[in-house]
């Protein structure tokens, strides 16, 4: 059995959002959201940190100290934690290809005790054959 190295990095991005339900908008309010992001090398060489970084960095400042109900694809879908998550996960996934990264899994959180976690289908069948 070979050993697989895996990569984290930690964001926090300081935003508010109110979520759309079925008789009207919420009170919008802000989180200090949590973006942990776990990744392999595509190529098995390593990974620059400071190159990841910099792409990880262009994507979350569009969202920080914003209202993400006026951001796409936000102002389009429910900016829920579950949305946030998968959509943070597509964003980062195609991003960060060209580096020969893959995004494992993505975790958001909107309070320290809050938590979702995305990760593609493939995996997820994998873990539990």
């Amino acid at each position: 059995m070979s050993l697989v190295g895996t990569y984290r990095l930690k964001y926090y991005i300081h935003a508010s959002h109110a979520v759309r339900w079925n008789d009207g908008i919420g009170e919008a309010h802000s989180h200090s959201w949590e973006i942990t992001l776990e990744f392999q090398s595509t190529n098995d060489e390593m990974i620059v940190f400071e190159d990841i970084e910099a792409l990880l960095g262009d994507i979350f400042s569009v969202y920080s100290g914003a209202f993400l109900n006026e951001i796409e694809p936000f102002n389009a879908i429910n900016p829920t934690l579950e949305n946030v998550g998968k959509e943070f996960f597509k964003l980062v996934e195609k991003q960060i290809k060209p580096i020969y990264a893959k995004l494992i899994r993505l975790e958001v959180g909107e309070s320290p005790m809050r938590f979702y976690y995305v990760t593609r289908e493939e995996m997820s069948d994998a873990i539990e054959k």
